[in-house]
């Protein structure tokens, strides 16, 4: 049997964009995800995740990586809520890729719900599971986790290279995201298209400098 595993990275931060990755890998090979060490990516130090994750892409039959930049969240948020975005990525995930089964990670709080809604959309024949925490209980959506997370985390650094400027995790709750978003403001008025404007936490910081 053919598992295709489905996570994203980025969700909740107010700088970068949300990657959403699919792997796919016969059964008989969840093995050779276990002797890698894949386990959920939040777990693991960023540098052993670029590690093994150039490891599961050797040994993954296949698997695709969807970037969703700040400025097409902001966008989409005017007219649908995040959940409606989540379905929409896992559902163009699942369109590129083929498996017997596909497990996601659930994006809803009612899992059998978001299922649906992604079978429902991508008009997939494989069948789909969504469980809360899916990184921690099924090795191929942890190395999906894994691949979401490297290209967030690389995402994010080369972001730090085109401005210059240091710019941390992107999450409201790291401090030097919260002093880049600040400095930014103050220097400039308003912020680039990679901060994500519709976030509370850009919003505040806005409002506090007019």
């Amino acid at each position: 049997m053919r598992l295709l595993g489905v996570d994203e990275a980025g969700k909740g931060p107010v700088i970068g964009s949300m990657f959403v990755a699919g792997v796919v890998i016969e059964e008989a090979k969840l093995f050779d995800l276990a002797a890698i060490g894949v386990r959920d990516s939040k777990q693991i130090s960023p540098k052993k995740r670029e590690i093994m994750a150039a490891k599961i892409e050797r040994v993954a039959d296949d698997f695709y990586v969807l970037e969703v930049k700040a400025e097409v969240i902001d966008e989409l948020r005017k007219i649908i809520t995040m959940n409606d975005i989540m379905v929409r990525c896992h559902s163009q995930v699942l369109t590129k890729l083929n498996a017997d089964r596909a497990i996601l990670d659930a994006a809803d709080v009612k899992a059998e719900r978001f299922a649906t809604r992604v079978k429902d959309m991508s008009k997939t024949k494989m069948e789909v599971i969504a469980e809360h925490k899916a990184d921690q209980n099924h090795p191929v959506v942890a190395a999906a986790s894994i691949i979401a997370k490297v290209n967030r985390d690389r995402s994010v650094r080369e972001l730090e290279k085109t401005v210059g400027k240091t710019i941390g995790s992107g999450y409201p709750s790291d401090p030097k995201t919260m002093a880049f978003l600040e400095n930014w403001m103050k220097e400039r008025g308003e912020f680039p298209p990679f901060v994500r404007q519709s976030w509370k936490t850009a919003e505040r910081v806005k409002a506090s400098f007019i």
